[in-house]
């Protein structure tokens, strides 16, 4: 059985058939899902679906292309929401330096706000990160008090010396649909070298999905492929990493 540690089911792509894609992912041997929230209204449809669906759970928050309307009151809407047992993470939250983002000093204030509501709350951080992996790593590591309930590196596309930096600050690395990617080369060498009992599997559907499926929407039925593809990188049997990935997941998330 798997855990799809990251997926975005409330998206538009889905609209029309999520109860359909949610039965397809269980038939194909996936256990749990958790569907992520990227703003306070993403949040707040996550959280729905997740109430509707007894092996759904969501995460949380506000990342950084929408890190300006993170304010006192979303902040305190986001504790709130955090009460209900089927939010089980803050996330995904992170840092993105790509162009026409909001200043950096903005999304790092966010940042650290959030990683504090993790701490308070006793939650796990799900966290995204584009070009920003050295204030990354600074951040985390003066912030690191705050981790004490772990977290996840979504959709990690770093080294192995950046990924070696993150699972001793406490943080587990989620692998996606870019790992299958025929130009992910260095990725799939990284992969190679970070111990499977630091690793989650995740879609980060309806983006990302992967070969040999990449271009179409991506779904949580498509992590058995992802599985298999890490498998063979790291010399395995699928079964273990099924079996490695969602007990992870199990105990990050307390699921």
């Amino acid at each position: 059985m798997f855990i799809d540690t990251h997926a975005h089911l409330t998206d538009n792509a889905f609209k029309d058939d999520k109860n359909e894609v949610v039965k397809k992912s269980f038939d194909c041997g996936v256990e749990f899902v958790i569907t992520s929230g990227f703003n306070l209204k993403s949040s707040k449809e996550a959280l729905k679906f997740a109430q509707e669906k007894e092996n759904v759970f969501c995460s949380i928050g506000v990342y950084p292309e929408n890190i300006l309307e993170l304010d006192d009151d979303t902040l305190a809407e986001l504790e709130k929401m955090a009460s209900d047992k089927k939010v089980i993470a803050i996330g995904e939250i992170g840092l993105q330096y790509t162009d026409n983002m909001p200043p950096r000093e903005k999304q790092k204030e966010g940042f650290v706000r959030q990683l504090k509501l993790a701490h308070k709350l006793g939650l796990p951080v799900v966290i995204h990160c584009r070009d920003a992996y050295g204030d990354l790593l600074e951040l985390l590591n003066e912030n690191k008090e705050y981790l004490k309930f772990g977290g996840t590196m979504h959709c990690y596309c770093g080294s192995k010396e950046i990924a070696q930096s993150l699972i001793k600050l406490g943080l587990h690395i989620s692998v996606g649909g870019v790992s299958t990617f025929k130009n992910a080369s260095k990725l799939r060498e990284a992969l190679k070298e970070i111990p499977l009992s630091s690793m989650l599997l995740e879609t980060d559907c309806p983006y990302l999905a992967p070969h040999p499926y990449r271009g179409e929407r991506n779904a949580p039925f498509y992590i058995p492929t992802t599985a298999e593809n890490l498998a063979k990188l790291k010399e395995v049997e699928v079964e273990e990493v099924a079996k490695t990935t969602t007990k992870n997941a199990r105990e990050l998330f307390k699921i």
